[in-house]
């Protein structure tokens, strides 16, 4: 372990072009990021190309061993891991945020190291005989996001490895510092040049996902670039995880508990302040508990304190840039505008330093309101009325979108009668964005293709291979 300044200043390059990272909490700087050229790309994919066929080699029980030495790396220098996602990110230590994240990308590490893959026998009758394994892909390329930048980076690289493959990892502008760290971690306990990171611009993003020397792109992000790396993988045929966005869909049916589920519905919203792509984002609620809903939401999003995240009684933080604190901005106007009522926030301080938006909660609004057709990805959710199942149902399908959605009830089966006319990934029942390392993860329509996490997710990161005979 090392101290923060330490592992900071690991990471702080010597020479080249940098580039400041402030933090989007009070504006102040937070440390300086190499600015990394396609040149330093095509160096990158070289030094894993060259390490792969080794650690290929080594077969499932070393390779598994070794994430699990990454994963006590990570532990050893959690805090300070966590103090630099929260200075750059903006999100506080506590509650699911910067230490929550940190914990995480252990966990993943750990699972991935633990999940068993074996070869599958599909036939064998005495006459043939088949067998299904799953070899290594070769490089990977994993394009992040702002969001949740550690965490997201091991839930692309902790299975990329495990299958035997090398990873090249393009992080997110906002962002660079904290995937930087996590590497350079990371990489005390793996091999020499299995895991680069090149932190440039999106030239470099699109070269990597058009890299013929790249078997693989991993991204997490808007759904429009998710199509232009899509566009940009074609000519090599490259295959693809694509975790886009989501605007999830809640629906509360009427037999539900206002203040019993009250909690749930907030953090299934404003976990990591609304920015995650698989948060509760509308939120549609029957008539008859309509109002005791509100009230009860309400209530809860009162009693929990947003501030600067090194600030250890915060649990909501600010929105990362001012381009996302904007978007919020706009859609929340436009609600208000539109004759929606504000049950809570909706007035940003505008003398107060960093994006802090407040936790806002909007009722009465109509369903092709733009803060409910678009992805807020923030702290502000719209509550849509609604009558009858049907129609929850309808609104919730109507979107191009579908990575999760919630049903919220309390009879479990008949959730899951309603949850399984919904058109999502993923459908939880009486909690949101409850993501876990063994279970699949993955988008419907226009929130993507491919899973993640568990068996499926490691088969997605190699390639199938049928033996016969």
């Amino acid at each position: 372990m090392e101290s923060y300044d330490a592992l900071l200043a690991s990471i702080t390059p010597d020479t080249g072009e940098t580039r400041t990272i402030l933090d989007p909490a009070t504006g102040t700087a937070v440390g300086e990021a190499p600015v990394h050229s396609v040149e330093d790309l095509e160096n990158a994919i070289a030094a894993a190309a060259a390490a792969q066929p080794a650690w290929a080699a080594l077969g499932h029980e070393a390779r598994s061993a070794a994430l699990l030495k990454a994963a006590d790396a990570v532990e050893r220098s959690a805090e300070e891991l966590a103090r630099l996602l929260s200075r750059e990110q903006g999100k506080p230590l506590n509650g699911p945020n910067a230490r929550f994240e940190v914990g995480a990308c252990a966990a993943w590490l750990r699972a991935a190291a633990g999940t068993p893959l074996e070869a599958e026998t599909v036939v064998d009758d005495g006459e043939t005989r088949a067998e299904l394994h799953y070899r290594p892909i070769g490089v990977v390329g994993a394009i992040g996001p702002w969001n949740w930048p550690m965490m997201i980076t091991v839930w692309q690289v902790a299975p990329a490895l495990r299958m035997g493959n090398a990873v090249v990892v393009k992080p997110s502008e906002y962002t660079p510092l904290s995937v930087l760290a996590l590497v350079k971690v990371l990489n005390e306990e793996l091999p020499e040049g299995l895991v680069q990171v090149v932190s440039g611009g999106r030239e470099v993003g699109a070269r990597l996902a058009e890299h013929p020397a790249v078997g693989k792109v991993m991204f997490t992000g808007s759904t429009a670039t998710g199509k232009a790396i899509i566009k940009s993988s074609a000519d090599t045929v490259k295959r693809l995880t694509l975790e886009l966005g989501g605007n999830d869909a809640g629906i509360v049916l009427p037999d539900a508990d206002p203040k019993a589920i009250a909690e749930g519905l907030f953090w299934g919203a404003f976990i990591n302040t609304g920015q995650t792509c698989a948060a509760l984002k509308r939120l549609y609620v029957h008539d008859s508990i309509y109002d005791a809903v509100c009230e009860e939401l309400t209530a809860v999003a009162k009693a929990m304190p947003m501030g600067v995240g090194l600030e250890e009684g915060n649990v909501l933080g600010p929105l990362q840039n001012k381009q996302q604190f904007d978007i919020v901005a706009r859609l929340v106007d436009a609600a208000r505008d539109s004759g929606a009522r504000v049950l809570l926030g909706g007035e940003p301080d505008a003398d107060q330093a960093g994006y802090f938006y407040p936790t806002t909660l909007v009722a009465d609004i109509d369903n092709d309101n733009p803060l409910v057709a678009e992805e807020q990805f923030g702290p502000a959710l719209p509550i849509i009325r609604y009558s009858s199942v049907d129609e929850a149902v309808a609104k919730a399908n109507a979107l191009d979108v579908g990575l999760g959605a919630s049903v919220w009830s309390a009879d479990p089966a008949a959730a899951r009668e309603v949850a399984a006319r919904i058109q999502a990934g993923t459908v939880w029942i009486n909690k949101h964005g409850a993501v876990d390392p063994r279970v699949p993860f993955g988008g419907a329509k226009q929130s993507g293709y491919g899973l993640e996490f568990g068996v499926e997710g490691l088969k997605a990161l190699g390639v199938p291979q049928v033996i016969n005979g």
